[in-house]
């Protein structure tokens, strides 16, 4: 009988996909599992999300040092997490919350909780020789998300005249995973010819997709539509499109009042965002539409959900931050009908967990994302198949830190062979 009892925990100080330190922990059982995690960072994030600790030293990285972090694991989380079993991870999780003490992490740091947390899940999994996403999802995970890939940035994850945040190419007609993955990167491919042929820029945003500064909001549609259709796919059959407007980046100081500041369109009410979705989902293929205003803006978001709820995935990132709490008064007051997942929002994987189960049981979807701060580790990519959600976000065709998770998940339907399912709904 192996012994997977933790041994030994050490963090430390590494840089993510934007050159901005983040947090890798190392953990050892007394089996002689050795495993590794790294921790993302988000560039918008929700103001109620989990604290990530920074050191706020101006002389070095601008401030964005996570020293303290690192120290908080190896000198007051390691001590009392060595010497349980990684296989409980619900203990594990709930003694670092308690360590912690605060409700959003602000003590120790979520991003030294959650790099402690998803590598016990890792040394879990190892120990018990099974792979990672049957350890987390059981022997019958066998979904292979649906790749929303993001093909043009804009608001804060670029630096052009698009207000909207994603535009995300969905092959919700691909038979299997591989093609799926297969219709959206040459999609993007024939992107960049049009727009190179456009004389548009064809530099890349912190998520891989391209960045052009473009007349209006709609042109990065209308472009997208015409990539498609360069690439050989039919628009609506086999490639949806779907949005992350991140409103909350546009969002003023007065609830429901809005300013499209990047691409110049100026003021904007909550209705009018909704009138003009109501106008484009109409026009073109879109299945998904994420934080279609801001995240104090409950009732705009539980207006625009019932003018099109039964049309699309409405998802709400910022407003509900990965948290049963904010996902619990989502449902009651019908705000979305789908929430985003990102690990690193709430801090553990067992709350993680835990606002995927709420979801699912209010026969609610949920969405798992990356941040846009991202690292080669593929822990995201096991996770969405065993969470079953169906559909995840790993950034686009390029950027090494994105495609690690899209290779991870063809590794994985390779595994599964004539057992993996794919599909959208």
């Amino acid at each position: 009988m192996k012994d997977s009892t933790i041994k030994s925990i050490k963090a430390l100080e590494i840089l993510d996909s934007r050159g901005n330190p983040t947090v890798k922990v190392f953990m050892t059982l007394n089996d002689g599992t050795k495993v590794s995690a790294s921790v993302p960072s988000g560039a918008s994030t929700g103001e109620y999300e989990a604290v990530e600790l920074r050191d706020g030293d101006m002389n070095r990285y601008a401030g964005k040092g996570v020293l303290k972090a690192v120290q908080n694991v190896n000198e007051r989380i390691a001590p009392v997490i060595i010497g349980l079993d990684a296989l409980n991870q619900a203990q594990i999780d709930n003694t670092m919350i308690k360590l912690d003490g605060t409700h959003n992490k602000a003590n120790l740091g979520a991003n030294a909780i959650l790099g402690v947390s998803i590598a016990a899940a890792k040394a879990a999994a190892k120990s018990s020789n099974v792979e990672l996403y049957q350890y987390l999802g059981g022997t019958d995970a066998r979904r292979v998300p649906v790749p929303c890939m993001n093909i043009i940035n804009g608001g804060e994850h670029a630096d052009n005249s698009v207000d909207f945040q994603e535009f995300m190419a969905v092959p919700i007609g691909a038979p299997t995973f591989a093609e799926g993955l297969r219709y959206v990167a040459q999609t993007f491919h024939a992107l960049k010819k049009i727009l190179k042929d456009k004389g548009l820029a064809t530099s890349v945003g912190d998520e891989g997709g391209y960045a052009p500064n473009l007349k209006s909001n709609e042109e990065a549609i209308e472009i997208i539509i015409e990539a498609i259709e360069k690439a050989g796919f039919t628009p609506g059959k086999d490639i949806g499109i779907a949005i992350d407007s991140a409103a909350t980046s546009f969002a003023t100081d007065e609830i429901g009042m809005y300013d499209l500041k990047w691409s110049g369109a100026g003021k904007t009410t909550s209705d009018e965002l909704i009138e003009l979705a109501k106008k484009w989902v109409d026009k073109y293929p879109i299945v998904l539409w994420e934080d279609p205003v801001g995240e104090e803006d409950w009732e705009g978001f539980a207006k625009f959900t019932k003018v099109l709820g039964n049309k699309i995935e409405v998802v709400g990132d910022d407003i509900f931050v990965t948290n049963t709490k904010f996902i619990s008064r989502g449902i009651k007051e019908c705000t979305a009908n789908s929430s985003l997942i990102k690990l690193n929002q709430i801090g553990t994987v067992s709350e993680t967990v835990d606002a995927v189960r709420m979801c699912r049981d209010n026969g609610w979807r949920y969405f798992l994302s990356h941040r846009s701060g991202e690292t080669t580790d593929t822990f995201l990519a096991d996770f969405a198949v065993a969470m079953d959600g169906g559909h995840l976000k790993s950034g686009s065709a390029s950027r090494g830190e994105r495609l690690a998770k899209y290779n991870r998940l063809l590794e994985i339907e390779d595994k599964l062979q004539n057992s993996a399912r794919y599909y959208w709904k």
